[in-house]
């Protein structure tokens, strides 16, 4: 059995918890230099949670970017920075809202047909920016940038009348046409309003992901791979191959993050859906330290600052608070995660001098003998 390591235990989670400190101080600091009380946004984000329907809405909108945060999780865990999440998820969505608004099937077959069609979308747009890394070494970063400027582009023109989408009368709105109620995902109804059905799939793919990386050879391989490819090769693995994986499955599942919302509430792709949940999902795998536990935690704090501040203009308040908060967040958790491998290290080489003094001083006293 593995042993527990109190040490790494607390060095893990000291990195978030000092990051969330360090961004709360500056944002309170930011709030006086303002002339605004330093406390109160907190007290009524706080009160504003308390409400049923703020609650559902949070846990649906942590659904959303768990996903997110997994997808872009599985390429830190192989080194590899997708960032173009938010291109993938977008793209996949609206093509699943196309093919589900254009067939009929049995319920659970049409609502199959939609994931495999958003996960097939998102893992191929992920797969051109892995295919462009393992063939002509081009960095995922900026492929993946690109890819996301191309994916607006290209959603902007399908959704077109003339394409595939649909003009809502008396609204400027385009739309892909609604999935009819076969292809809906029903949910569990709560007094504060209805948690997505696909919000339960999101967590459980938590669980998946944590069992295939952490217990599983293809796991290990992706791992050692993501910390060393000479190393990966050395003991047969085919480094390349696991990169085009990776990014395969990281774009898969980002592929599934419009898919809560999708089924759950629009059935429909318009010009309404919400864009930068791919980037949002970066600074909670950041956040997350991309754990799965720390990923839910993640998602559902950077749930509840969007969520419950909502309401804070309406006290004179500016609700671009968390948005601050959150950008505040991205640099501290940075900042704090280097100090604290840092400390780490050194905690470490301390401890390790301790025992070859100790180990020393006991051979000498037993050639003394």
């Amino acid at each position: 059995m593995k042993k527990f390591d109190k040490d790494k235990v607390l060095l893990g989670i000291a990195g978030p918890a000092l990051a969330l400190a360090v961004a709360f101080v500056l944002t309170t600091l930011v709030l006086l230099v303002s002339g605004l009380d330093p406390i109160e946004p907190y007290s009524l984000m706080v009160q504003e949670a308390e409400y049923p329907d703020i609650q559902v809405l949070i846990l649906n909108q942590t659904g959303t970017y768990y996903l997110a945060a997994l997808a872009v999780a599985i390429g830190f865990r192989m080194n590899l920075f997708n960032i173009g999440v938010d291109g993938q998820y977008r793209l996949a969505a609206m093509l699943a809202a196309v093919v589900g608004a254009s067939v009929e099937l049995p319920g659970p077959l049409h609502v199959l047909l939609i994931v495999l069609v958003a996960v097939f979308v998102g893992a191929f747009w992920a797969g051109v920016a892995g295919f462009l890394k393992t063939t002509r070494g081009v960095s995922e970063v900026v492929s993946t940038i690109m890819l996301n400027a191309i994916a607006t582009s290209l959603i902007a023109w399908m959704i077109l009348p003339a394409n595939l989408g649909e003009q809502v009368a008396g609204s400027n709105d385009l739309t892909t046409g609604i999935i009819p109620e076969s292809g809906w995902m029903t949910g569990l109804a709560v007094e504060g309003g209805n948690i997505y059905g696909f919000t339960f799939v999101a967590f459980a793919l938590g669980v998946v992901y944590w069992f295939v990386l952490g217990r599983t050879r293809f796991g290990f391989d992706l791992r050692a791979t993501g910390a060393s490819e000479s190393a990966a090769q050395a003991s047969g693995v085919d480094a390349k191959k696991m990169v085009l994986t990776a990014m395969l499955i990281s774009g898969g599942v980002a592929g599934l993050t419009g898919l809560p919302l999708l089924l759950g509430q629009t059935h429909t792709y318009s010009l309404a859906f919400p864009a930068g949940v791919g980037f949002t999902g970066i600074t909670i795998a950041l956040l997350g330290r991309n754990h799965p536990v720390g990923l839910f935690f993640a998602a559902l704090l950077i749930s509840f600052l969007q969520k419950s501040s909502a309401s804070l203009d309406q006290y004179g308040y500016p609700k671009e608070i968390t948005t601050i908060m959150q950008g505040l967040i991205v640099i501290a958790v940075v900042v704090s995660y280097e100090l604290v491998r840092q400390y780490g290290l050194r905690r470490q080489q301390r401890k390790v001098g301790e025992e070859l003094a100790a180990q020393a001083r006991k051979n000498k006293e037993d050639v003394a003998a």
